[in-house]
């Protein structure tokens, strides 16, 4: 007969094994060069003139598409994050920030954003700067955080889901990463787990 601790061994591991089977998109590990990373989806929920507005109308260039705004087009937002695209669904987040239209065809923007999260293991904000076009998905880096995201690195992949006007959803993947040695000086224990839930 099998030792009493070896069925616990077991029964731990199967009990591991299913959590991995349970949990949603968000994981949490460390990489080989000692950065313990996070890497979870979101959808952003946007409606027009009621959660991002255009604050001023820049100048038509030519041959603009339907997808591009005026160059020099200014937007602000403060939208819901969600944990599936259905706009009814757990809100973890809100995004706030501006967009420039910053090229004469329309479709690239300046992009300033403070993301604050309240995830299952995590609290605080990632800010975001970069350049966003409106047809290709471009990575947005990740330049700092507060909260248990201080110090994180890393990037964020907006991408659009839907767009029936006026309701806009997008998809937000995120690709979070800290140094060894601010992960090491974290409250939580389980960091580098799977995080179960969002």
């Amino acid at each position: 007969m099998a030792h009493p601790a070896l069925h616990l061994y077991v029964l731990a591991i199967l009990l591991l094994a299913l959590s991995f089977k349970a949990t949603s998109t968000s994981t949490s590990t460390h990489n080989r060069r000692g950065l313990k990373s996070l890497h979870f989806t979101l959808y952003q929920q946007e409606a027009i003139n009621k959660t991002v507005y255009l604050i001023v109308k820049g100048v038509t260039g030519p041959d603009v598409s339907p997808s591009a705004s005026p160059f020099g087009s200014l937007f602000v937002n403060q939208d819901l994050l969600t944990i599936s695209p259905n706009s009814s669904s757990k809100v973890v987040g809100v995004a706030e920030g501006a967009s420039i239209t910053s090229s004469l065809d329309g479709l690239t923007n300046i992009v300033m954003e403070k993301i604050t999260l309240e995830l299952k293991h995590y609290k605080g904000s990632v800010s975001v700067l970069g350049t966003a076009h409106n047809i290709k998905v471009i990575d947005l880096p990740v330049v700092g955080g507060t909260g248990d995201f201080m110090f994180v690195q890393g990037y964020i992949k907006p991408s659009l889901l839907t767009f029936e006007n006026p309701n806009i959803v997008y998809k937000i993947e995120f690709h979070l990463y800290w140094p060894s040695y601010v992960a090491n000086h974290f409250s939580h224990s389980d960091r580098s787990s799977t995080v179960n839930g969002v």
